[in-house]
């Protein structure tokens, strides 16, 4: 059997990936491709659980190592119980954030040292890396207005402030220049109709 299309989405807080993430799921599903919706962290019973952790509480509760090793462990609970097997199966996945989050959040915005993430990654992660990465890039302080506008109950990185995010977004941009094979920088302004254009073009040319 084929193995399955492994997209993953990926940017700052309030660039509107979640949204686009399901509006793609909502498309693929409809040209009859077999795609499951997942999340990081989270997307296993195990991961969720881990996510409840690391997400909630104040700002300076976890240092950024501490968070590196807790995303990981969670990463790995993912892609044992769904994202591989649905792989093996020849399904489809679409991920709301993957390791290319650990590498800006905990990387770039905490301070992380590069080698121990990619340690990790290698260890963990392996051959399973994403086809497809889309990173949705807006300035840092319309991203910060969205999310907080939101009121979602997980807050923990919003409020990390201005200076964290802005090194967070340079993150994102510096893994999209680094990984150009499977990178595509999304521009996540204007109205969400034409980001999902811009989203369906990125992802046509590996459409079936």
């Amino acid at each position: 059997m084929t193995r399955g299309q492994f997209i993953t989405f990926e940017g700052g807080e309030g660039t509107g990936k979640s949204t686009q993430a399901a509006r793609l799921v909502a498309a693929l599903k409809a040209r009859g491709i077999d795609v499951v919706h997942t999340r990081e962290p989270g997307g296993s019973p195990g991961a969720e659980d881990i996510r409840n952790i690391a997400l909630n509480g104040d700002a300076g509760r976890w240092s950024p190592l501490t968070e590196t090793m807790l995303m990981f462990a969670a990463r790995s609970d993912h892609l044992e119980k769904t994202i591989r097997p649905a792989l093996a199966a020849g399904r489809w996945i679409v991920c709301d954030r993957f390791a290319d989050s650990s590498r800006a959040y905990q990387g770039a915005g905490g301070g992380t040292p590069a080698d121990f993430i990619e340690a990790l990654d290698a260890a963990i992660v392996g051959h399973d890396q994403p086809d497809l990465t889309l990173i949705f890039d807006l300035p840092v302080e319309v991203g910060l207005e969205r999310a907080l506008a939101r009121g979602a109950g997980e807050t923990r990185f919003e409020s990390k402030g201005l200076e964290f995010h802005r090194r967070l977004r340079d993150g994102f941009l510096s893994v999209s220049a680094q990984h150009p094979e499977r990178c595509r920088l999304i521009d996540a302004t204007g109205e969400p109709d034409v980001v999902t254009e811009r989203v369906w073009r990125a992802v046509e040319p590996i459409l079936p």
